[in-house]
């Protein structure tokens, strides 16, 4: 019989034995029992479902440490977040889990709750009256300022504070636009930006290098 059709026993195709399906778990023809697919065994028994191999993701990524990418890829240099997470997506860092905001960064509050992490990097365009492609820290005081208003509808500082929250440590960099205009290419000061702090992700994450803004 398949492996996977309901019955009493069915033949293991794989390991050519004889298995019992259980509620429990799979028993072989020996007796041993093995666990099914959970979140904490996800590679045992039946195939693991859709929910199983997220649940197992999450909790692989829990406690550790996030990229928070918020940002319009509509609006030129707002782009900045998502375009470090597409970077982030193609090249994977060790140890770091990336999540992009988008223009709704609110949306993933609730996921990043589950995921607890340790510490945070958020990253967005920010109007600090600086050359394009300048990064600075950002503090929650510096972010109340009318002129880093971004051009998300939900103030970053709540943003802020409901990340404080749920981290340990959060890191905002702000990276100065060129132009936040509808359509607008990013601009290459901006990408050697996003670069260049991808690198640091890479490099173990020491953003100290970066000096507060100052208005």
């Amino acid at each position: 019989m398949a492996r996977g059709i309901p019955a009493p026993f069915g033949r293991d195709s794989v390991r050519g034995v004889r298995v019992c399906h259980g509620k429990e778990g799979v028993v072989t023809e020996s007796g041993k029992r093995e666990p099914r697919h959970t979140a904490e065994n996800p590679g045992c028994g039946n195939p693991p479902t859709a929910e199983a191999i997220l649940a197992a993701a999450e909790a692989g990524a829990r406690g550790g440490n996030v990229v928070f990418c918020v940002g319009s890829v509509l609006r030129g240099d707002d782009a900045a977040g998502p375009l470090l997470a597409r970077h982030l997506e193609e090249k994977p860092v060790e140890g770091w889990t990336v999540v992009d905001g988008g223009q709704t960064p609110e949306n993933d509050l609730g996921y990043l709750r589950r995921l607890a992490p340790h510490r945070l990097l958020l990253v967005d365009a920010a109007a600090m009256g600086l050359d394009p492609g300048t990064v600075r820290r950002l503090r929650p005081q510096d972010v109340a300022v009318q002129s880093l208003i971004t051009t998300h509808t939900l103030p970053i500082t709540y943003l802020l504070e409901e990340l404080a929250q749920m981290c340990n440590e959060v890191v905002f960099l702000g990276i100065q636009p060129l132009s936040t205009a509808f359509f607008d290419p990013v601009s290459d000061s901006v990408r050697k930006a996003v670069e260049g702090i991808y690198r640091d992700i890479a490099a173990g994450g020491n953003f100290e290098m970066y000096p507060y803004v100052n208005m």
